[in-house]
């Protein structure tokens, strides 16, 4: 018998599937995306040319909120001025205050008296320094604070604090003035020390004296160095 060769099966042909490509239909929603809104701003710019008048009443709503922002702040900046120039401290209240709070005050008057730089530099690493300020004649302070909870009647601040500002005041810190003020007191050898070595100090006193009243600093110590440039609030 002869064998018959086999059958060879046909494949179904049919249409072949193929996976899809993320990254291309990323693409192709992307520019659709795109597509519409290049529509929605080309159709709103073909709108505002139509109706001009839109555009001028959104330049002036802008130029308006503009306005009032700058009058607000200018307002705001010299009510602060004002407030700045008539800050008082009372001595009891000073007592009263943190030694880190106590800084901030002192910041605050030398502020108050034209020193628009006047920053607390107090802390740690401070070399010597706790307030710092440029007077309107142009003359650098330097200003060591040492609070006392119990005001005349706390320790006096000694010599070794003055040297310390002595050491640090003029080559660190480039002060023209450099001041130890205290709502305390000061020792005898302090007083001596300073007046050698052209330290100024304001003790509790001349402390409320400045804080109390409106005349600067520079006008209550004496042999202050002489102006740097001419004042500049005259």
């Amino acid at each position: 018998m002869t064998r018959r060769p086999p059958v060879r099966r046909r494949r179904r042909s049919g249409p072949t599937r193929r996976r899809g490509n993320p990254g291309s239909e990323g693409l192709i929603l992307l520019g659709l995306v795109g597509l519409v809104a290049v529509s929605l701003i080309a159709a709103l710019l073909n709108w505002l040319a139509a109706h001009p008048w839109v555009v001028a009443l959104l330049l002036l709503a802008a130029a308006g909120a503009g306005g009032l922002w700058l009058w607000r702040r200018q307002e705001a900046a010299r009510w602060e001025q004002v407030r700045a120039q008539g800050l008082r401290y009372a001595v009891e209240h000073l007592d009263s205050l943190h030694h880190n709070d106590f800084e901030f005050a002192v910041r605050d008057l030398m502020h108050r008296d034209g020193c628009s730089d006047a920053q607390k530099v107090g802390g740690r690493g401070d070399n010597g320094a706790d307030v710092k300020a440029t007077d309107p004649y142009g003359r650098r302070w330097v200003i060591q604070c040492k609070h006392r909870r119990a005001g005349w009647h706390g320790a006096a601040v000694g010599t070794p604090d003055l040297q310390v500002l002595n050491g640090t005041g003029r080559q660190i810190h480039g002060g023209d003035v450099l001041v130890m003020l205290t709502n305390g007191r000061f020792s005898r050898p302090a007083l001596d020390f300073a007046k050698s070595q052209h330290l100024h100090l304001v003790d509790r006193h001349l402390l409320a004296q400045w804080a109390g009243g409106s005349h600067p600093l520079w006008e209550l110590l004496r042999a202050i160095p002489p102006p740097r440039k001419p004042n500049r609030l005259s």
